[in-house]
């Protein structure tokens, strides 16, 4: 067979694969898998730098299927690749995507799900299917390989050259954090970082005709990316010139426009809105198949020689450059040892030997700071012995307090500063996050509490592919006083706590802070989310309160009472723990016995055994006061029907914080008149 003829059978083999596997699924989207066959495959065959056989080997190229909807490709691709399985960071004999899974496409616990899922199925880089969250995550790929090669690449030795490659299209073009990550990949002249766009002119509703009409190769060249254009998705030698012109060029990132039919050869459904959200229909695909010379009636064919087509040149060519990597890191362990240990530490998401030795202690200060403040200090302490930790804020280090003081800032082809300026960019800076810390790089990302809503698909995405993305947020409640209601946040830190999997950390003062960071800086698998303040608090006297460190888990006595069993309990996060302490000192004068439970996590303490649980919070002691100036909902679960919980129930407004405090009753006052009450309600029960 000629090398045309199976290039041409190997392109056709993707698209029946991913028609058959949408049909017998019943649901699915096959039109884009049918247009974009050649577009991937050349690129995969042609210059992707990835080893099938080793696919977590670190300098492999990232390939991003950023609409996610047109998963059959990817997963087609896998397979004919002959991409093995990863399994506790070991590469195994089992294929990563098996025909048997591609029959089982979209069905309960297949390594085919719906749109490709990070950490579920080896070879998908990032959980795409929200568009616009691949594109943007490969900002912060891009940028995690040029930080790499910056910090690891010496003379001699290239460790990490690696490329970024993102298939989208119009959907992801619509979406404004695609259009936030060009702008900042362009800023930073990305050139590593290639995005092929598949223009194929058709969303759900129809033509893009009805919605999306500007001029996407303008735009992108004014956000200073190089944009090539391939009039035909078919055309194998264009696609050829393209890809290798992104290589050729290393001065900012390149945009590559497609122009393709989705659902390519289908006689009645090429080019229309049908071919992108729903099965072909069997008859559909027969005539489809006889288009494209194929068996009509072979469903899940793969004709002999395109496996072995693939492992010609992506198997091949993946394994040499693989060897001639592995050899070269070999030489590097004798010559840098220190920093081959680094990386090893860094690939497994290990810590660096001797990574807490700086963390402070804070002495006990009654006026104190606040936890931005040690928020900052803690980090900068921590980032001097864990190299690899790199961030920054959403245009708001002087608030933030998140900006690495030993290091400098990335800028347009300088890229080995560990302090990223996202600008006022919410939404990417996560999905970068994300992005770095999916390339072993400790990413976090900082701004204000009230612009998690911006962040939120983000976050969330972390949390879903466990991943141990770092979103810090200052500004925590309405204590920010006179900038009003649009800024204080209220319902947020409750949203937060109602993310699967994601750890939300609201420490109560510097010491807390603290082991926040020392808990947030061992994980391997959860984002965390810690919660900071831009009014001062005090730093406790340890001698008389409980250590920090049980802040590991979530929660602890943080002042027992005096005389037995506790006549109230009160539990305070954040800034409201120095408020419930005055007010426990208070019903102590009274001959109150009230204890006092710092809660900085609600996910770490429900992760303790029930046995800690009930020594914390003892159930026959029903009378328990919650303050938080957050929202009220939820906080039953921890007061009880005949609790009392302090909280918002309602906007902040703009005044100065002590109005708002007598407003929205945090004042020890109304702390204690609630113990009084829930005591006596208690009682009645």
């Amino acid at each position: 067979m000629t090398t045309e003829k199976i290039d041409t059978q190997a392109i056709n083999t993707i698209r029946t694969l991913s028609m058959d596997a949408v049909e017998k699924a019943h649901s699915g989207h096959p039109g884009a898998p049918m247009a974009l066959a050649p577009v991937a495959y050349q690129l995969w065959q042609q210059e992707l730098r990835y080893d099938p056989a080793t696919p977590n080997w670190p300098d492999r190229d990232r390939f991003i299927l950023s609409n996610g909807h047109a998963s059959m490709l990817l997963y087609s691709l896998l397979h004919l690749a002959g991409v093995k399985r990863v399994k506790d960071a070991k590469v195994t004999d089992v294929p990563a995507v098996s025909l048997d899974d591609i029959r089982n496409f979209r069905q309960l616990d297949s390594a085919t799900p719906g749109h490709p899922e990070y950490h579920w199925t080896t070879g998908v880089e990032t959980t795409t299917g929200p568009l616009g969250a691949g594109v943007s995550n490969s900002v912060g790929m891009a940028i995690a390989s040029k930080w790499l090669a910056g910090h690891f690449n010496k003379p001699g030795f290239d460790l990490f050259t690696h490329d970024v490659y993102a298939l989208c299209g119009d959907g992801d073009m619509m979406e404004g954090v695609a259009s936030e990550a060009a702008s900042l990949a362009g800023h930073l002249k990305l050139p590593n970082l290639c995005w092929i766009y598949d223009s194929n002119h058709i969303s759900i509703d129809g033509s893009t005709e009805l919605a999306f009409t500007e001029d996407v190769g303008r735009r992108f060249e004014g956000y200073g990316w190089r944009v090539l254009k391939v009039t035909d998705a078919n055309d194998l030698d264009a696609l050829s010139k393209a890809y290798k012109s992104f290589k050729d060029e290393r001065g900012k990132p390149t945009l590559i426009i497609v122009n393709s039919f989705i659902g390519y050869g289908s006689p009645k459904k090429q080019g229309s809105a049908s071919a992108h959200g729903e099965p072909l229909g069997a008859d559909e695909i027969k005539a489809t198949k006889k288009a494209y010379g194929w068996p009509e009636d072979a469903q899940f064919l793969v004709p002999d020689g395109v496996r072995e087509r693939f492992q010609e040149r992506l198997g091949a060519r993946g394994k040499a450059l693989h060897d001639a990597w592995e050899k070269s890191f070999a030489d590097y362990r004798k010559q840098h040892p220190e920093l081959a240990r680094e990386l090893d530490a860094l690939l497994k998401r290990e810590l660096p030997e001797g990574w807490d030795k700086e963390l402070p202690v804070f002495p006990a200060d009654a006026k104190g700071m606040a936890t931005r403040e040690s928020g900052g200090k803690v980090l900068n302490a921590l980032a001097k012995n864990y190299p690899w930790l790199v961030g920054g804020s959403a245009d708001l280090n002087p608030s933030t307090k998140t900006y690495i003081s030993a290091s400098t800032s990335m800028k347009p082809g300088e890229y080995s500063g560990r302090n990223i300026h996202f600008g006022v960019r919410e939404h990417v800076m996560g999905s970068i996050v994300n992005g770095l810390n999916l390339s072993h790089v400790r990413g976090y990302g900082a701004t204000f509490l009230i612009f998690s809503d911006y962040e939120r698909p983000a976050m969330r995405l972390s949390s879903l592919m466990e991943i141990p993305s770092i979103h810090i947020f200052t500004h925590d409640s309405i204590g920010l006083g006179e900038d009003g209601p649009t800024h204080q946040p209220v319902e947020q830190l409750m949203s937060l706590r109602a993310v699967p999997g994601n750890i939300v950390l609201r420490p109560g003062d510097a010491n807390e802070v603290t082991e926040a960071w020392r808990y947030i800086a061992q994980q391997k698998h959860h984002p965390v989310v810690l919660v900071l303040s831009r009014q001062p608090v005090p730093t406790l006297d340890r001698a008389k309160f409980a250590p920090a460190s049980g802040v590991a888990k979530g929660a602890y006595t943080l002042l027992e009472a005096e005389g037995g069993k506790p006549d109230v309990i009160l539990i305070g996060t954040g800034t409201e723990v120095a408020l419930v302490v005055e007010a426990a000192e208070k019903l102590k004068a009274e001959g109150v016995k009230a204890r006092v439970v710092s809660m900085p996590s609600w996910e770490l303490f429900e992760q303790q055994p029930q046995e800690y649980q009930d020594s914390v919070l003892p159930p026959d002691v029903k009378a328990r006061v919650s303050v938080e100036k957050g929202a009220a909902f939820g906080w039953e679960r921890w007061v009880g029907h005949t609790g009392s919980v302090i909280g918002m129930r309602s906007f902040g407004a703009s005044a100065p914080i002590k109005a708002l405090q007598q407003k929205f009753g945090f004042t020890v006052e109304n702390v204690v008149k609630e113990a009084h009450a829930t005591i006596a309600k208690a009682k009645k029960h």
